[in-house]
C-alpha cells in the first residue's frame, strides 16, 4: 500500500489488454510507490510484457484505468515517456556505433544539450563499468556489457522511473550479479524500478514487493518473504526413494506412506517434496514409517516454491 510519504508512481485499476480475441492482461489492479522496486513475476505468456508496454505509454490499454506520475498515458504519453527510462527484453542498441555514441544519439532523442549529454555519458559509463570500452563498437561486446549499456542508455534522461523487462535473460551468473549491483545502486539513489522476470532468485534479490501473474491475472501480491510465508512452509524436505520396476515417486504407495508428514506433499517423477515447518522432524517421521530414502535434503522454502504452487509445473505455449 502507498502512503502520503510515498506517493504513487503507478496506479492501475481493472487494467486490460486484448489482441483481437486474445486477452493478454485481464483486469489487474496495481500500485507502485515512489522509490519502490516492484516486480512482475510470471511464466512466459503471463502478460508481464504487455503490462510493461502499457506502463511505458507505448501500447494503449484496452480497458480499465491507468495513471503514471498522475498522468493518463492516452493523453499525456510524451510527458510520461520523458520522465521514464525503458530497457526492453531484447537489446536494441545501435551495434555499428561505439558505446559512447549510443548514449549521445539517445540523449538527442530527448532534446538534451550536447554539453549535458557529454557529462551524463561520463557518469553513466562509470556507473555501467564501461568507461574503458567507450570508443569500442557495440557489436563485439559481451552480452553482459550490452545489457549494462542498455540500462545506461535508458538512464540518459535521468528518469524517475526505470522499466526493466527481463533484465538478465541470457546472462551468465557473474554478469547477472554485476547487473543486480547496478540496479541496487539505482534504487539507493531513489529511482523507482519496475521489473519483469521469471527468475525467482532475481525477484527475491531485487524486489521490495511483487505480483505473481498467470494467464493475464494477478495470482498473488506481497513481498517475497510474505509470499513464502503465505503460500509455502518454512522448510522443504526433498526425498529420493529407491523404486522398483516402472514405479516412480508418484506411486500411490509412496504418497500414502507420507500422508500427514507435512502440510503438503508433492510427488515428482524423480523426487518427493514434503512441505513442513521443520524438515528434520518430517524426515524423522518418514523414516519411522519405514521409508529409507537414497538421499534427503532439507532446505528453506523459496519464491520458486510459491511460483510453482501458484502457476503449476506444466509449460504453457
Amino acid at each position: 500500500m502507498t502512503t502520503a510519504a510515498d506517493p504513487e508512481i503507478l496506479r492501475a485499476r481493472g487494467l486490460t489488454k486484448t489482441f483481437g480475441d486474445f486477452v493478454a492482461v485481464r483486469g489487474i489492479d496495481v500500485d507502485v510507490a515512489k522509490g519502490e522496486s516492484f516486480g512482475f513475476l510470471g511464466p512466459n505468456g503471463a502478460g508481464k510484457s504487455s503490462t510493461m508496454r502499457m506502463v511505458a505509454a507505448t501500447s494503449p490499454r484496452t480497458g480499465g484505468e491507468l495513471s503514471i506520475f498522475g498522468l493518463d498515458p492516452d493523453t499525456d504519453g510524451p510527458a510520461i515517456r520523458g520522465r521514464l527510462g525503458s530497457c526492453p527484453q531484447q537489446d536494441n542498441l545501435d551495434e555499428e556505433l561505439t558505446v559512447e555514441e549510443n548514449l549521445h544519439v539517445y540523449g538527442r532523442f530527448f532534446g538534451l544539450p550536447r554539453s549535458v549529454i557529454r557529462g551524463r555519458t561520463d557518469e553513466l559509463l562509470d556507473f555501467a563499468q564501461l568507461a574503458e570500452r567507450r570508443k569500442d563498437r557495440v557489436e563485439p561486446l559481451s552480452g553482459g556489457m550490452k545489457r549494462r549499456l542498455s540500462i545506461a542508455r535508458s538512464l540518459v534522461n535521468s528518469p524517475e522511473l526505470l522499466l526493466l523487462d527481463e533484465p538478465t535473460t541470457g546472462l551468465d551468473p557473474q554478469a547477472r550479479h554485476v547487473l543486480w549491483d547496478r540496479l541496487f545502486r539505482l534504487k539507493r539513489r531513489g529511482v523507482t524500478l519496475i521489473i519483469t522476470t521469471h527468475y525467482m532468485d532475481e525477484a527475491e534479490q531485487l524486489c521490495d514487493r511483487l505480483v505473481v501473474m498467470d494467464q493475464g491475472q494477478i495470482a498473488a501480491e506481497g513481498s517475497p518473504r510474505s509470499l513464502i510465508e503465505r503460500y509455502s512452509t518454512r522448510e522443504v524436505l526433498e526425498l529420493r526413494l529407491p523404486l522398483d520396476g516402472d514405479a516412480d515417486h508418484t506411486d500411490a504407495a509412496v504418497l500414502s506412506s507420507l500422508e500427514g508428514v507435512g502440510e503438503r506433499v508433492e510427488a515428482l517423477p524423480d523426487r518427493v517434496l514434503v512441505y513442513a515447518d521443520h524438515g528434520d522432524a518430517a524426515l524423522e517421521i518418514a523414516t519411522d514409517r519405514g521409508l529409507q530414502p537414497l538421499s534427503a535434503l532439507v532446505r528453506r522454502s523459496t519464491l520458486e516454491d510459491v511460483f510453482l504452487h501458484l502457476t503449476g509445473r506444466t509449460l504453457v505455449d
